[in-house]
């Protein structure tokens, strides 16, 4: 994650066509450089197009097991009460990173392929994406956010949702949701959502 992380920001450094202003929070408090040209992140999009919108699975290396009784069970409940139950729950699954899990250094799994065989950082945060985007919450108000974390010097990846004025960190190293401005140690490298992207910059 760390090596891909570190390449794609200096790709993404060059220019930038422009998307629509957003007044969203700023996410960790850097300043953010919009795009809706989603072609530089061939991983986000082949795994959306293997999601299909949450199609059956197709192989033995996913299951649909547990993932409607999670959405169905919180159903009606407030969109805080949703995002901290669907953090809590995912995060109960196992830490395992990429090359032991499907032999690659980086690979972007469905959920379903991440209820049958756990995953890595960005796993955790694609599920949680799927998962509120499943329970009602717009794609606008979340982003997958790949940063470096600034304490161990390795790249990472967590989900940020945007409740009322506040960003709110889902991330599978911290055991509960916390607002994003509180953790001082993560530097953003950009943002994306199945609408656009953000490039960060301090």
């Amino acid at each position: 994650m760390a090596l891909a992380v570190l390449s794609l920001a200096i790709c993404l450094s060059q220019a930038l066509p422009a998307a629509e202003a957003r007044t969203y929070p700023k996410i960790f408090g850097s300043i953010e450089l919009p795009s809706k040209n989603l072609k530089k992140f061939p991983k986000w999009l082949d795994m959306i197009g293997r999601w299909k919108g949450g199609a059956p699975c197709e192989s033995d290396t996913c299951t649909v097991k547990g993932w409607a009784g999670m959405i169905e069970d919180l159903k009606g409940k407030d969109r805080l009460t949703q995002i901290k139950e669907v953090n809590k729950l995912l995060n109960s699954k196992k830490y395992i990173i990429d090359m032991r899990n499907w032999g690659k250094e980086d690979y972007w799994a469905t959920p379903f392929q991440f209820l049958k065989k756990n995953g890595d950082c960005e796993d955790y945060a694609i599920s949680k994406f799927m998962a509120l985007k499943a329970l009602g919450i717009p794609i606008e108000d979340m982003r997958v956010v790949a940063l470096q974390d600034l304490n161990l010097g390795v790249g990472h990846a967590v989900l940020i949702v945007y409740n009322g004025s506040d960003a709110l960190l889902l991330d599978n190293q911290i055991k509960t949701v916390v607002p994003a401005n509180t953790i001082k140690h993560y530097q953003p490298v950009y943002s994306i959502n199945e609408k656009g992207w953000w490039l960060h910059r301090r």
